[in-house]
């Protein structure tokens, strides 16, 4: 075997068909493979657990009429252990009746196909569903390369090492607090991280300026917000986040930037980014001063509660947030 078998051999698209029995399996197999797919069989569901566990599965072909575990409730594990990877599988069925759709879709199934079925068919959808795989993990990797640029970038500078870290849990925190959905945390999450990713796009000895800045520097500064929106505009898993990037810096009074925008006119994503990056800017070391106390910074924010900065209705939740997690020994770690 030569030294680079192994990498040609993982190319090949993998299907794992499973079905109690035989004469199907070999059926399928040779199908498969006449199309240059790798494929796992298995008779059962603990044989294909086994297998999705233990091989690099991409797709997986299910009969649903089989004894013990059914093709639904296989669809629903590897879904499970897939995680929140897309795992596309197909359910092949006898069943055609709605009743045995709709059970096919809350167990996850991407697509059905009837027997007995038609091999062009069957084919496409496969290859469809690949397709649609492989453009997610496109996607999947392009953000966590974009997600790491934006840690690296922090890690440069001593001062705001972490930052963007900090605001991600706490707006991811302050999304629950808030009472919104857990799809909405997520994307706070992704918000909190990139919210300055466009500084990257700046240079060092500017971002790092002991002294004040000049007209022209702050000008350009302030570009980061629209930079690193644009950075962000490719990958279609960013779009939600998009308006949080570009319009954490507008004010509740209107004088802010980018876009001058007001009031409710600011996407509540931006609102709360606001909020806690200000919190988070407080409460942490500055090369121009000390970093304050958490009781402090609450003071500080309430004083200017009404000052034009901040939603006022947002931040009195915000500031019950933060008492509530004082009085659970919540510590800034900086």
């Amino acid at each position: 075997m030569g030294p680079f078998t192994c990498l040609i051999e993982r190319e090949k698209p993998s299907i794992l068909v499973v079905d109690d029995i035989p004469s199907n399996l070999e059926l399928m197999e040779a199908v498969f493979q006449k199309e240059g797919f790798k494929v796992y069989t298995a008779l059962g569901a603990s044989d294909a657990i086994d297998k999705f566990r233990n091989h690099p599965v991409d797709l997986a072909v299910l009969d649903v009429m089989m004894p013990g575990i059914d093709g639904f409730e296989l669809c629903s594990r590897l879904k499970d252990i897939s995680g929140k990877r897309f795992f596309p599988v197909i359910l092949l069925t006898a069943l055609t009746d709605r009743k045995s759709k709709l059970k096919g879709l809350e167990s996850g199934a991407d697509d059905f196909i009837s027997k007995p079925f038609d091999t062009i068919e069957l084919l496409m959808k496969i290859k469809s569903l690949l397709k649609v795989k492989s453009l997610n993990e496109e996607l999947d990797h392009s953000e966590n390369i974009i997600m790491t640029l934006a840690v690296a970038m922090e890690s440069r500078d001593p001062y705001t090492k972490g930052h963007s870290s900090r605001v991600s849990k706490l707006s991811a925190d302050f999304v629950l607090y808030l009472g919104l959905s857990e799809k909405d945390r997520e994307e706070m999450k992704k918000a909190g991280i990139l919210h300055d990713i466009g500084k990257i796009c700046l240079s060092e000895s500017l971002l790092r300026k002991p002294g004040p800045l000049t007209k022209e520097e702050v000008e350009m500064i302030k570009t980061h917000v629209v930079l690193g929106e644009e950075l962000c505009r490719p990958l279609v898993s960013m779009k939600k986040i998009l308006p949080a990037i570009r319009h954490h810096h507008e004010r509740w009074d209107g004088m802010g930037f980018p876009d001058g925008l007001a009031e409710d006119d600011i996407p509540l994503m931006a609102r709360i980014l606001s909020i806690v990056d200000s919190f988070d800017a407080m409460v942490s070391v500055r090369p121009y001063r000390d970093r304050r106390s958490v009781k402090a910074t609450v003071e500080t924010m309430k004083s200017e509660r009404y000052d034009g900065q901040w939603d006022s209705e947002l931040l009195s939740y915000f500031m019950d947030m933060i008492s509530s997690l004082v009085n659970k020994g919540y510590k800034v770690d900086a």
